[in-house]
């Protein structure tokens, strides 16, 4: 990439305190608000249930609307459709708050999240893969990234994941992120060829 080196940071000696992937994520997960659980409502006819969600959706919109910049409110409103099963208008609803801010970190974490925990595989690929092309500098999500491919058993993919990011150039944590998997898997050649990729890149942490 032609100009991924253009703000490069000459010093690229290790920093005295290294965090780790797992830090870096619950890190991101401290800062999002906490999932509060409705108050629980009795409904004793599908009907009523209908008429229920129809007035939660009706108070949902009306928030948004007035607040259209906040997305914890598109977030809450998406998890009250996760939570009575209806995935596409989840889905619906993450898309509407990605047209009015794209460049919310955490709104596409949220959202690969909310299809994570669905076991939705290939649309949280999709939603990652979508978040890594605009915010490529934002770590965390490259680690939720290669961190589901993991999971999944997709080690292929993970290291093709990984391969993406190293053309970004990330900081020591990515770089050792990535040696760190080809351990796990028993591929040492391919850690200690990472390892020299990432010495060679930066002589200074050698």
């Amino acid at each position: 990439m032609s100009n991924s080196r253009s703000g490069q940071v000459k010093n690229r000696a290790p920093a005295p305190i290294q965090i780790s992937a797992e830090q870096i994520l619950r890190e991101a997960a401290e800062r999002q608000e906490q999932h509060v659980l409705e108050p629980i409502v009795k409904i004793h006819d599908a009907e009523e249930y209908q008429s229920h969600l129809r007035d939660r959706r009706q108070n949902y919109e009306t928030n948004i609307r007035y607040r259209r910049e906040h997305m914890s409110n598109w977030v809450k409103y998406a998890r009250f459709e996760e939570d009575n099963k209806e995935f596409e208008r989840s889905r619906s609803i993450y898309e509407r708050a990605l047209e009015v801010d794209h460049r919310s970190s955490e709104l596409w974490l949220r959202y690969a999240e909310f299809e994570m925990r669905n076991e939705f595989v290939n649309h949280a690929r999709n939603v990652l893969d979508r978040g890594v092309q605009i915010l490529p500098r934002v770590d965390f999500l490259w680690y939720k990234y290669v961190y589901m491919e993991e999971m999944v058993g997709d080690l292929p993919k993970c290291r093709a994941v990984f391969e993406r990011w190293m053309e970004w150039l990330p900081d020591d944590n990515g770089w050792l992120s990535y040696v760190r998997f080809e351990s796990r898997c028993g591929q040492w050649d391919k850690a200690r060829s990472v390892m020299e990729r990432y010495a060679n890149e930066y002589p200074c942490a050698k």
